[in-house]
């Protein structure tokens, strides 16, 4: 860093900003960190390639440099890896043109030629850098012609960055991991139509999903006031109260009981199913806001999401019977199914016959419960619904 000039402030600020980049699942903040890469190495461009190109497809990386759009972190570039002479190269270790043929073979080379030259590039800084259960990320830092080449200093500066590239990556891809797993969960929830609302433990709404909003919107048994969640009946509301206060007072890490309780609806449809659970944490932090929970919620009345398709390969039913399945799972009797599909009854009668016959059920009652305990609901694409 002497050698570079580099002060201890600037080496921290370098690897301050890779671990918070590490730690952003949006990917947003990898820039920062190459920005400053490239200040400090006067380089013109500094690029982590994620992916290589296959072919029809275009090769995933992030890039800073001349004439990239500032708000662009990863992009899909093209990038000439069947033609580059730094493919297969040692990893984890920093090496220049230098190190793989002298300035007349690189000068010749076509990959400089056609893909290096019209981008301004002359030289080029490599590393190849391993990660566990990924394979290896290409770092890549480049100057142009009129530029010193990169000295020893500029590589043992790069070789000190490896590691701390390494465990940022590595902690970036198990978040992302992380978020990508929780976002499905919540959907297959969401799928199931069950209402999730995450609570502090003052009761204030901290989250909540697509089905939740729907049934605090129609205010009919829950409604938020002030942040809170609140039960529109007297009692209920006191008795909510009572079970985040007790939920939360039992929240000591060890494995406890949920709450439940049924929230009164002023429409006089069934009443609210509500299960209350603490998410566990590891209880590092002081002070209060720190405990969370979730409160699950089941609308007895709402209809089904199972999907069409999926039921349709699940159970051999055809579009006809699928949808006559569909509509007595949501509660519809036989003639209301019938009028609902605009069909006869000795027509739905008919099918209700062949859906028995196909999915070995012999009553209604069976055939509600079989479709509400099937997976045919998470085939069910949330995303676009509601």
């Amino acid at each position: 860093m002497a050698q570079l000039d580099i002060s201890l402030d600037a080496y921290n600020e370098l690897i301050n900003a890779l671990y918070e980049a590490s730690a952003d699942t949006s990917s947003s903040s990898w820039n920062i960190p190459l920005k400053l890469i490239q200040s400090i190495l006067q380089a013109n461009y500094v690029t982590l390639i994620l992916k290589v190109p296959e072919e029809d497809d275009l090769g995933l990386m992030i890039a800073v440099g001349e004439g990239l759009e500032e708000g662009d972190t990863v992009q899909h570039l093209p990038y000439q890896y069947k033609l580059t002479p730094f493919a297969d190269q040692p990893l984890d270790t920093v090496l220049t043109v230098a190190d793989f043929m002298d300035e007349n073979e690189w000068k010749n080379s076509s990959y400089r030629e056609h893909w290096c030259e019209k981008n301004n590039i002359y030289h080029v800084l490599t590393a190849d850098i391993s990660t566990p259960n990924v394979g290896h990320l290409r770092f890549r830092v480049t100057r142009t012609d009129a530029q010193e080449d990169f000295s020893q200093a500029d590589k043992a500066f790069v070789e000190l960055l490896i590691p701390h590239f390494r465990r940022a990556i590595t902690t970036f891809l198990q978040l992302n991991s992380s978020a990508s797993l929780g976002s499905l969960y919540s959907r297959a929830i969401g799928r199931l139509s069950i209402a999730t609302i995450t609570i502090d433990e003052h009761g204030k709404v901290l989250d909540k999903n697509v089905f939740a909003s729907h049934i605090l919107d129609a205010e009919d048994g829950l409604k938020i006031i002030g942040g809170k969640l609140t039960a529109q009946d007297n009692s209920d509301n006191r008795e909510l109260k009572r079970l985040i206060k007790a939920t939360f007072a039992n929240a000591d890490g060890k494995q406890t009981m949920p709450e439940a309780m049924s929230i009164t609806r002023p429409s006089g449809e069934i009443a609210l199913g509500v299960v209350i659970e603490v998410i566990p944490s590891l209880g590092w932090a002081e002070g209060k806001g720190q405990n969370k929970a979730v409160i699950y919620i089941r609308d007895a009345v709402g209809k089904s999401t199972t999907s069409i398709e999926i039921s349709k390969k699940l159970f051999g039913l055809t579009p006809a019977e699928t949808a006559l399945s569909l509509q007595l799972t949501n509660g519809l009797s036989l003639e209301e199914a019938a009028e609902e599909l605009n069909i006869r009854r000795n027509t739905a009668r008919a099918h209700l016959r062949s859906i028995f016959s196909k999915t070995g059920v012999r009553r209604q009652t069976e055939l509600v419960r079989l479709f509400l305990n099937s997976v045919a609901a998470l085939g069910y694409d949330d995303r676009n619904s509601l």
